[in-house]
């Protein structure tokens, strides 16, 4: 008996491969901090590699990996958040108009948050790709990025705890279990209805 019987194919191994990749170093990044400055850096090289690459793959992926899939317009948003709260929103195979907004947000935040990054290392340790760009600049431009970079960095986070907390919820009220969906790559067809394509900036 086919173990996924009943399940449908949603996301491939590359987007999983990836989800989970990101969780590990931005996980490591947090939990590393200043007091573990290098594993800091090298697990935010991490995350700028694999956002630009989920960047590519959202061109050029799967079909429900790519961002023309998910994109949609803000009143198609509010609308949907304002359903998903009263329990009447519609279920999406793929990314829904919330969770594809949050995929932006979070890819935005988290590039912002280690380019920044690795600018404010450049110019207080002289070291990384910005090094060069760093020799001689006044030191409260070198504090100004470290500003931003925590105030990036915090965003992000929030940005984080609301896409765990929108997860949750949408499993609940969907009745599906996505973070499974995230391991195995399968959803239930039952509970999964295809997407409103029409509503989407296609």
């Amino acid at each position: 008996m086919d173990r996924h019987e009943g399940e449908i194919k949603v996301w491939d191994p590359v987007v999983r491969v990836f989800h989970w990749s990101l969780v590990l170093f931005v996980g490591i990044a947090f939990l590393a901090g200043e007091d573990y400055l290098k594993l800091h850096v090298q697990a935010g090289y991490g995350v700028i590699a694999l956002v630009l690459f989920r960047l590519l793959w959202g061109l050029v992926g799967t079909r429900h990996a790519r961002f023309s899939e998910f994109m949609y317009r803000p009143r198609v948003v509010l609308n949907y958040l304002k359903d998903l709260v009263t329990f009447r929103a519609k279920r999406y195979l793929g990314h829904g108009p919330a969770g594809g907004s949050m995929v932006i947000a979070l890819l935005l935040g988290l590039l912002l948050t280690s380019v920044s990054g690795l600018a404010f290392y450049g110019g207080k340790k002289m070291a990384g790709p910005f090094a060069g760009m760093m020799v001689g600049v006044d030191p409260f431009w070198i504090k100004a990025l470290e500003e931003v970079h925590e105030v990036l960095a915090g965003g992000t986070a929030l940005l984080i705890g609301l896409h765990v907390a929108g997860v949750l919820f949408s499993s609940f009220a969907h009745r599906e279990n996505l973070i499974k969906a995230m391991i195995t790559g399968y959803k239930p067809k039952a509970t999964a209805d295809a997407p409103a394509l029409e509503e989407g900036l296609r």
